[in-house]
């Protein structure tokens, strides 16, 4: 049976399995009539019964659940994106999160990054563990190279440094600030279950932490203003904007920009030094 022009969701099934090799997944590839896998095949892989794979493709049989969708993307061998797109043909809706833990940056990141010459500009991970800098945030924010990979955290920073601590203009508004935001973060990203054993460190060593956490605000990491004393700058005054990292929702950007020309030039007579 035709997958009508009016069945997105089955023209996008027969697309995707007409694109695999039926040798590099162990089927024959004599006597067939059209190209990639057939529809049992697919179902096969997918664990799905045959005729209910078909009724899919023919628009027939009614709404799959997310669990027949997370099979049959495991089936086509979908990328990230693949399997979000066919949720949101299947269900209208992008599909639960899974966190994957973050190894580093793309290059191309890294050279964006550096390309921001007086403003500090970090990624960090959905548990905020920061996984890449660029120099200006070496110099004005924290020197992240030469701390331990498993230091690198903003909260293990803020909550557990007392230099971090000591440099901050408002402290408490912005520990409690942060909190929220993590906890809003760690959420969006599915890594609730992650961060468990950050927040029961967290909580053992600051009671400020305990505390906020047990408060339960969520914010977004949008924009605002850091103020925070330099020990070769002195105060200084910059404006943060976070931004996501497009098709990793593992990964947030911030960047730090100086609140004026003057502030701007001064950062850069550091990087000269």
């Amino acid at each position: 049976m035709r997958v009508e022009p009016d069945n997105p969701l089955g023209a996008y099934l027969r697309d995707r399995r007409t694109r695999l090799d039926p040798a590099a997944f162990g089927f024959p590839a004599k006597r067939r009539r059209t190209p990639g896998l057939r529809r049992e095949e697919v179902a096969q892989r997918s664990n799905i019964s045959p005729t209910w794979y078909t009724w899919l493709e023919q628009g027939r049989g009614g709404a799959p659940s997310a669990d027949v969708l997370n099979r049959i993307a495991g089936g086509l061998m979908l990328t990230e994106i693949e399997r979000e797109h066919l949720f949101m043909l299947g269900l209208g809706r992008p599909p639960e999160v899974r966190y994957k833990a973050t190894q580093g940056v793309t290059p191309r990141l890294q050279r964006l990054l550096d390309a921001l010459e007086v403003s500090p500009a970090i990624v960090k991970t959905a548990t905020w563990d920061v996984v890449a800098w660029n120099r200006a945030a070496a110099l004005v924010l924290t020197d992240y190279g030469k701390l331990p990979a498993q230091e690198r955290n903003i909260l293990r920073l803020v909550f557990g440094n007392s230099r971090i601590r000591a440099a901050q203009e408002d402290w408490e508004d912005m520990a409690r600030f942060l909190v929220a935001a993590f906890r809003a973060d760690a959420a969006r990203a599915g890594a609730v279950a992650e961060i468990g054993q950050l927040v029961a460190e967290l909580c053992a060593i600051s009671p400020e932490f305990a505390a906020l956490w047990r408060d339960n605000d969520v914010r977004v990491h949008g924009e605002g203003t850091k103020r925070l004393h330099h020990a070769t700058l002195g105060l200084i005054e910059l404006e943060y904007s976070g931004f996501a990292v497009d098709g990793r929702p593992d990964l947030g950007m911030i960047v730090y920009n100086p609140v004026d020309p003057s502030m701007a030039e001064r950062i850069r007579a550091l990087l000269v030094g």
